[in-house]
């Protein structure tokens, strides 16, 4: 078999092989931020309704392109569809997790991706999205006054994210393994070493959100016990959030946790519990969305089987810095609410990054090895040098940055409380209004996401908590 032909049939039998996962001229060519930009930039200047009426390009996979078409049609406020998106992403994300054994067309995923980019495997969720995907569930759940729906969606939430950290482990010892056999191994420091955010690696961030949402959910279905866990849980995320200190403070207090209630009268101060008339507003604010991965070139030195000393060159997703979006203030009544941040996800998303560049810099150092010795398989024909022209062209060209990601989930996430006179309220955003009624001695949830000068929201009554 002459060198020409070998190539040319490793070559097409891995995109033959690829064609069964993700295999688009637009995933072979390009990234998935450069071909959802459009619709990106809809959502985050406050357009949702446009992108929602548009056709998104489908270049993420079943589990990505559902969970952005159920975001974007909640922002849109279509909840019947947002809600079949994102259960078809569950169960996407339900199909992916049971395959056990490594199936055929997984290792097709495989042999792809190490002709081409990342792009071609199968995008796996991070452990953050699961949970939001979880926790929007829960609220359309909530939005449609099923209760013990959303209770169920939070109770799945932590569980799956749990799960998906540890799969995250043991991928990474995987590419490990792999890495020390081809002999990469070492070079995987210098590159992690000039690569943006992972020399100073974020502390692992948890969802503060969520803890406090579900905590609120266990609350109003009387279960103290689950609700103060998970407010506590909050706390850790949040520990100057008024609104959780006051809810940990009025749990330990029913609950009876004597111990606890002097730790955080000492660190908060006394806790002043609310008359029984007392009416009161939860506002969850949703602000913004999260930035968009860029495309980060750079060098991997090395020596190659024919002892040359060679850089091969990488290109890797990062999160640029960015200047965060200043939203002006929300009114209840007429009276500007004071923002409490609850939960950053933008922290989250550079932080599992930060978790999965190890894995992904080893992965694209192998391809990109593999790749230059199947050019330099020649015998200096000008058939040969006209097909290592051809390959050099297509390895420069589909190595391409793995830059998949959720990525109109909200940026920042505040909870505000405050008490509000029994009857008709309302809340404001730039000449926009939501009329709310609420109970003497009851509490209403209001959701709100805003995103430019654009807002979705909604309220629900919780009762007597």
């Amino acid at each position: 078999m002459t060198s020409l032909f070998k190539k040319s049939t490793i070559l097409s039998f891995a995109l033959m092989l690829s064609g069964c996962a993700n295999l688009s001229v637009g995933n072979l060519f390009s990234h998935y931020t450069a071909q959802t930009d459009e619709t990106y930039q809809l959502v985050k200047n406050g357009e949702a309704k446009i992108a929602y009426s548009e056709e998104a390009p489908e270049v993420g996979g079943p589990i990505l392109d559902n969970l952005e078409r159920g975001r974007i049609a909640l922002l849109s406020e279509q909840y019947a569809s947002s809600q079949s998106d994102f259960e078809i992403a569950e169960q996407e994300v339900r199909v992916q997790s049971d395959q056990a054994v490594i199936s055929v067309s997984d290792s097709a995923n495989q042999v792809g991706s190490l002709v081409t980019n990342d792009n071609l495997i199968d995008y796996k969720p991070a452990d953050y999205e699961l949970g939001y995907l979880h926790l929007y569930l829960s609220l359309n759940y909530l939005k449609n006054n099923d209760l013990e729906g959303a209770l169920i969606e939070v109770r799945k939430a932590n569980y799956i994210q749990e799960q998906a950290k540890r799969d995250r482990e043991k991928d990474l010892r995987s590419a490990e393994k792999d890495a020390k056999k081809q002999g990469v191994d070492a070079n995987v420091g210098a590159i992690l070493a000039n690569y943006p955010d992972v020399g100073n690696k974020l502390a692992a961030v948890q969802n503060g959100y969520l803890f406090y949402y579900s905590g609120l959910l266990f609350e109003t279905n009387r279960n103290y016990s689950d609700a103060y866990i998970d407010y506590k849980r909050a706390l850790a995320v949040a520990p100057n959030n008024k609104t959780v200190i006051e809810s940990v403070q009025r749990l330990a207090r029913r609950l009876g946790m004597r111990n606890d209630i002097k730790m955080l009268e000492k660190q908060y101060g006394a806790y002043q519990a609310p008359n029984r008339s007392d009416s009161r507003v939860i506002i969850i604010d949703e602000q913004g969305i999260v930035p968009q991965l860029s495309d980060w070139r750079l060098r991997l030195p090395m020596w190659d089987s024919q002892g040359n000393f060679v850089q091969y060159n990488l290109s890797l997703p990062y999160y640029k810095q960015v200047k965060r979006e200043v939203f002006s203030p929300l009114k209840v009544n007429t009276q500007s609410v004071a923002t409490d941040r609850l939960s950053d996800v933008t922290l989250m998303a550079r932080n599992d990054l930060n978790e999965r560049m190890p894995a992904m810099v080893i992965r694209q150092a192998l391809r990109v090895v593999a790749k230059d010795e199947l050019r330099k398989t020649s015998r200096n024909t000008k058939e040969e040098e006209l097909a290592n022209a051809v390959l050099t062209i297509f390895n420069t060209l589909t190595e391409q940055p793995d830059t998949r990601s959720w990525q109109t989930l909200p940026s920042l996430i505040s909870v505000t409380s405050l008490n509000v006179v029994a009857g008709e309220n309302k809340i404001q955003y730039l000449g926009n209004e939501l009329d709310f009624t609420v109970k003497e001695g009851h509490t209403v949830i209001v959701w709100v996401s805003r995103q430019g000068n654009s807002v979705t929201w909604w309220h629900k009554q919780l009762g007597e908590i």
